[in-house]
């Protein structure tokens, strides 16, 4: 079968297309025939060596597919159902062996796209918005990178749960889509001298009670200064690069603010909580609510472009490897 295999840490160049053997099941695994797989951030910090892995290894945690076969001891899950996982490397490939604790079942009202497209970002969004600062009627919460695959799912719930989005984006056509996803005010950050005073203004001038930034180093600065009074800054990612070290006092002089830097695997810990998450999320993509938009499609030999174009920041919503 094929697959996308990184030998060394590295920029996009180092993604292979190989032939390699198709895995076999062990105890408690599902064979998967992989009908997408998901392009996320934490692939290319994976790749890059930031997240450091063992080399070689198939590059991907995220897809959706039809089981193909039952490794020993599995119940539960028959040949022929249609499941998805966030949590499992080896993704960019024509198959995988995942282990059914980390697989949750795609409703039939979920298409494949949507079923990848809405989990692992997805998911990220429903614990920042219900975990980590419960969004409550009235909040007016700061999002960057909202055009982002995460960033317009984000949008949507905090404007479904009440709360007032001021969203930054770079691009006029970043910003239609951040608009329609439900951003109550938009600033391009590419024309702003000063995008945390622009971030207050857009926010009524006290700051924003919650920012969820996912850029990192290039707004974390800002995103900290947009905070109201016992504000939070939630750091989720690192598009733009890591943060260089924080002086705790910073946050005292900012008003006695918090900041934190969560991640989803620490909210979906167990098989439990990974299936309520996931229902939750696929309830709101079934029922109309959630709008999941597939930004890019991509061959499984385009796994380089589709890192590049994420990289870039020449994408909106989700991008896809199509085995």
């Amino acid at each position: 079968m094929r697959a996308v295999q990184v030998t060394e840490p590295g920029g996009p160049e180092v993604l292979a297309l190989v032939d390699v053997a198709e895995p076999e099941p062990g105890p408690g695994e599902l064979l998967v025939d992989v009908a997408a797989a998901g392009v996320n951030f934490i692939d290319t910090y994976q790749r890059s060596g930031l997240y450091p892995m063992a080399t070689p290894y198939i590059a991907g945690l995220e897809g959706v597919g039809r089981v193909l076969a039952l490794g020993p001891g599995v119940s539960g899950v028959a040949v022929g159902d249609r499941v998805a996982w966030s949590e499992q490397a080896g993704s960019y490939a024509d198959a995988i062996a995942v282990p059914a604790e980390k697989v949750v079942p795609v409703p039939d009202a979920v298409s494949d796209e949507h079923a990848v497209g809405a989990l692992l970002q997805g998911m990220t969004a429903h614990f920042l918005v219900t975990d980590t600062f419960p969004v409550s009627p009235g909040d007016t919460v700061l999002v960057t990178a909202a055009a982002g695959g995460v960033g317009l799912l984000l949008t949507q719930m905090v404007t479904a749960r009440g709360g007032r989005v001021v969203a930054t984006v770079s691009t006029p056509a970043k910003e239609e889509l951040a608009r329609a996803a439900g951003a109550a005010e938009v600033i391009r950050y590419t024309e702003v001298d000063d995008l945390a005073g622009a971030i207050r203004d857009a926010a009524g001038g006290d700051g924003v009670a919650v920012a969820y930034d996912s850029v990192g180093a290039a707004t974390f600065d800002a995103s900290l200064a947009s905070l109201r009074r016992r504000g939070m800054l939630v750091l989720f990612g690192g598009s733009s690069g890591p943060v260089p070290p924080v002086d705790p006092q910073r946050l005292n002089a900012q008003g006695s603010v918090f900041l934190t830097r969560p991640k989803l695997f620490d909210h979906i810990v167990d098989h439990d909580a990974l299936l309520a998450r996931a229902a939750a999320v696929y309830g709101e993509v079934a029922a109309g609510t959630l709008d999941v938009r597939i930004g890019g499609r991509y061959a499984l030999a385009e796994a380089r472009a589709a890192h590049e174009d994420l990289e870039g920041r020449r994408t909106t919503g989700k991008l896809l490897l199509l085995p």
